[in-house]
């Protein structure tokens, strides 16, 4: 499917987009390629696949909740804008 000039200017006047006359060429182009895209997702065959309507059904893999210091204190710091030994430097702001 190929957009023309005129079907480009409806779509823009639906979405309330202002579209100068020299960005129609720019703006079909791109519309025109998303069409190509679309196209080339309608000829993927899927003969026996279930349609999934969102992640809810699937469940998510639990990990151990335990705290800890995170282990990389160095790559940490490195962050910091200043250093006080191990410790981020901020300056005083009460009195």
């Amino acid at each position: 499917m190929s957009l023309d000039p005129a079907t480009v200017r409806r779509i823009a006047s639906l979405a309330r987009i202002r579209v100068e006359e020299h960005e129609l060429p720019r703006l079909q182009a791109e519309l025109n390629g998303i069409l190509g895209w679309v196209e080339q997702l309608q000829e993927v065959n899927v003969d026996g696949v279930e349609p999934l309507a969102g992640a809810a059904a699937t469940a998510l893999r639990m990990r151990e909740d335990a705290v800890t210091d995170g282990g990389d204190r160095d790559a940490v710091l490195a962050n910091a804008p200043a250093r006080a030994g191990a410790f981020f430097a901020v300056p005083k702001v009460v009195e």
